[in-house]
């Protein structure tokens, strides 16, 4: 059986115990690291910590694991249990999808655990999950490629009034253009766009077509390491958002649409101040918490 478990946003703790059962009794443990990382991934102690919690060792599949020899992955649950460990939900990317599809032709059985992922996690800030309209990713651009297929896309969801997620680009183990050219992998260090960057690439994108579909003025919403403790939220113009420190990885970014009186009530609690844009990112955390002098109050302070 292949096992493909997802393990949420935040850190070790976020997997299901039916994930856990399901990993524990595994022969075998890869974890994928390219599409998206845990925020205690990023450092080295990461996969420790997994694997203290797991009681066996992890291996780690990168790009070309998962794309160029996944084949040997699937022959060994065809024989064994083995778990394929995904940050999120194990289909918020389509590289999963493709998995299953080859484990499934391969005649492997395929069982999925799912857990929270980033499409539905970024409800916190209170943009109701129904009034999005299509995901888009913003990739990192280069001298020589500037690929902007996204913007008709925020265009459309603009034009019906919805909201757009913008997924954020991470560059792990990439071969470098030098070294694929001379046949030998080399690889780029790791990059993880920041919502500044992305705000910066949107709006030179918006200048070349000019259709107005956002300008600086636009409203959106930034998140960092969200799922973790010491996730930030900060509401704001794009013009806003760009002076904004977001900090460690990982980020993504949501473009608001038509708003409901509810949704502006709750954008209220994130919303920029000129004093501290940080420190207002944050207070609605504390909404959250329960108080021992009155945990019921505390718990429906926004009602």
């Amino acid at each position: 059986m292949l096992y493909i478990i997802g393990l949420g946003l935040g850190d070790e703790r976020d997997i299901t115990l039916k994930g856990l059962d399901a990993v524990k009794k595994c022969e075998k443990v890869y974890i994928e690291a390219y599409t998206s990382l845990l925020s205690f991934g990023l450092s080295t102690d990461g996969l420790s910590t997994l694997e203290k919690l797991y009681g066996k060792p992890i291996i780690l599949a990168d790009r070309e694991m998962v794309e160029e020899k996944v084949d040997n992955i699937l022959l060994e649950a065809r024989g064994s249990d083995v778990a394929f460990l995904v940050v999120g939900d194990p289909f918020g990317a389509t590289t999963h999808t493709d998995l299953v599809v080859r484990a499934k032709t391969m005649m492997v059985d395929v069982k999925v655990v799912h857990n929270a992922s980033v499409m539905n996690a970024i409800g916190i800030c209170g943009l109701q999950l129904y009034r999005y309209g299509e995901t888009v990713s913003i990739p990192f651009f280069t001298e020589t490629w500037r690929p902007d297929s996204f913007y008709e896309k925020i265009e459309r969801n603009r034009n019906l009034g919805l909201h757009t997620l913008c997924l954020l680009d991470i560059r792990v183990k990439e071969p470098t253009l030098e070294s694929l050219c001379r046949g030998r992998k080399q690889y780029e260090p790791p990059r993880f766009m920041t919502i500044n960057t992305a705000i910066d690439q949107l709006l030179e994108v918006e200048q070349k077509h000019g259709k107005s579909a956002y300008d600086e003025d636009t409203n959106c919403v930034g998140f960092a390491r969200l799922g973790s403790e010491d996730q930030m939220i900060v509401a704001g113009t794009m013009r806003q958002l760009c002076t904004v420190n977001f900090g460690e990885p990982l980020h993504c970014l949501v473009i608001v649409g038509k708003t409901h009186p509810v949704e502006d009530e709750m954008l209220e609690f994130y919303k920029i101040t000129t004093e501290n844009p940080e420190q207002k990112g944050n207070e609605m955390l504390e909404f959250y918490k329960i108080t021992t002098e009155n945990p019921e109050q505390k718990g429906n302070g926004i009602a």
